[in-house]
């Protein structure tokens, strides 16, 4: 959402997800048309992926599963919080 990135700028905001993975993923996106993939010339060549309006759109819908991710914790932070308290 915050703008054009390259592969080594999305990766570690990913955590645990492979190199091959966020390669799969991000085609899978473009073909979805929700990205846009764009060569930069350059040497070595670099390639931006940028959010298509499409991609944009989604963005309420991510947000309001970020809040529910955050107040509803995964059973291993449930354990360790006494009951009833998150």
């Amino acid at each position: 959402m915050n703008g054009p990135a390259t592969f080594s700028e999305i990766l570690p905001q990913v955590p645990e997800l492979s190199d091959r993975l966020l390669s799969e993923r991000l085609k899978e996106l473009e073909e979805a048309g929700l990205v846009s993939r764009e060569v930069i010339p350059s040497r070595p060549p670099k390639v931006s992926y940028s959010l298509r309006d499409k991609g944009r759109a989604l963005k309420p819908a991510l947000d309001a599963l970020g809040e529910w991710a955050a107040r509803w914790p995964t059973a291993d932070e449930a354990e360790t919080f006494p009951s009833g308290v998150a």
